[in-house]
């Protein structure tokens, strides 16, 4: 596939979906201009690496893209031709090693993020084939679009710099500015208002993989929201390992897990947590609060819990014989009093059940800005199979940006370089032969 002489494509975010994408239409022989507020590339990609930079998932592609719920047909569109094995020969093409964690995770052998952008760029920069790529940063896309079918290059898009504003024209657009969170990184969702001025349905962005905050609950809770002063002071940010967490929804739908999690000053946050999150966070779309039950001790029975809950304790204090005999931690015991009253933690019966079923009720998801990711956004529906938009001939949209969500693991950053790596194909096909 070879462009036509001079075609130019204006990129609108420096993430990864607009990279692997500008990479698609340089080797297509397009000149690539890729447009991004930041000062630098890629800069949630950086931040989102820093504790390892979790590249995709090793489990049966079956199971991969069930990952993605509702819109698990679409995201296998993109992912049967940039899977998990395909994204490790890219990096493999970079000059990077892969290695697979022992939780099917799959990571650079240095698990850096760094390295691989910096290589990522420099090809990108000195391709051996194809067009250089051309950045330009601190260029803050306005909204404004105008699309003259009569001009040498159909599209006028306005930036606003520091230095003042900017007016760049193109052949085609693609869109990859992100999701809603971490809107300090450059995703801050501004756009949803402009494309849907553009005539583009719009999902509104939801908080995805994200914390909660819990209702006050118990007799020593002296709050009505959020934990007692008590176990806020003390436990925020230590994490709660080893645990069982249920949840069933109004509909139905149920979500059991063993995993960890993290108590936060207002709530709760973390792995465990952000795998419910979804199920959780559209429930409360749906009412004023969701209960979940946490197991503390999810390999003892009820029978033995209580057993050990009724075994006589002499002179110790009850917090020493429930450490003694169920190894329950200061968190544990914090949280059980959260819940239950003096008496009722004094009652075998009572606390043994509490120990297997801890209610904790959640009354808000976090803030769009606090989350891992977000849903919702340009919807599939109004995009080809090439993602260009269907009233827009000439705009394609790519990444998180588009209207689906998937849980920590590899899947974000999997379905992001996918969607990209489509819409790129698109544009160039679509440079190559104008609809």
């Amino acid at each position: 596939m070879t462009s036509k002489p001079n075609q130019q494509i204006a990129i609108i975010g420096a993430g990864p979906a607009g990279l692997i994408a500008a990479e698609m239409l340089s080797a297509a022989g397009v000149h690539v201009h890729v447009y991004d507020a930041m000062p630098s590339v890629g800069r949630k990609f950086l931040l989102a690496g820093l504790g390892g930079l979790n590249l995709t998932h090793a489990e049966p592609f079956e199971q991969f893209i069930l990952r993605y719920a509702e819109r698990s047909a679409a995201c296998a569109a993109w992912l049967q031709r940039f899977d998990a094995t395909a994204i490790c020969e890219w990096v493999k093409g970079l000059g990077l090693d892969t290695f697979v964690g022992s939780s099917q995770r799959i990571f650079p052998t240095d698990m850096k993020a760094a390295p691989l952008l910096r290589a990522w760029l420099h090809r990108l920069r000195h391709p051996a084939q194809g067009v250089p790529v051309s950045f330009h940063m601190r260029h803050r896309w306005n909204g404004s679009l105008q699309h003259n079918v009569d001009a040498t290059h159909p599209f006028t898009l306005h930036f606003d710099m520091p230095q003042g504003a900017h007016i760049a024209h193109a052949d085609a657009v693609l869109l990859a500015l992100g999701g809603g969170s971490w809107a300090k990184l450059g995703s801050d969702g501004a756009w949803q208002p402009w494309l849907a001025t553009l005539g583009l349905d719009v999902s509104p962005l939801r908080p995805a993989n994200c914390g909660f905050d819990v209702q006050g609950s118990g007799a020593n809770s002296t709050t009505a929201m959020g934990w007692s002063p008590h176990l806020a002071s003390q436990f925020a940010g230590t994490p709660l390992k080893s645990v069982a967490l249920s949840f069933t929804d109004s509909t139905g739908a149920t979500f059991q897990r063993r995993g960890e999690f993290v108590i936060t000053a207002t709530g709760v946050e973390g792995n465990l947590i952000y795998a419910a999150s979804a199920l959780l966070r559209d429930a409360l779309s749906r009412q004023a609060s969701a209960t979940v039950y946490l197991d503390l001790k999810p390999d003892f029975t009820p029978e033995r819990v209580l057993t050990e809950v009724r075994h006589p304790r002499g002179s110790r204090s009850l917090s020493s014989h429930l450490k003694s005999r169920l190894h329950l931690s200061a968190l544990h015991l914090g949280l059980l009093h959260e819940v239950l009253s003096k008496e009722a933690m004094n009652d075998p019966a009572q606390l043994a059940a509490a120990i297997k079923h801890l209610p904790i009720t959640l009354t808000a998801t976090r803030p769009l800005d606090e989350a891992i990711s977000s849903a919702g956004g340009v919807r599939l529906e109004a995009l080809n199979e090439d993602l260009m938009a269907k009233s827009l001939p000439g705009v394609f949209v790519a990444g998180e940006m588009l209207d689906w969500e998937a849980p920590t693991g590899g899947y974000l950053l999997s379905a992001c370089l996918a969607s990209g790596r489509v819409a790129g194909l698109g544009a160039a096909r679509y440079l190559a032969e104008p609809l």
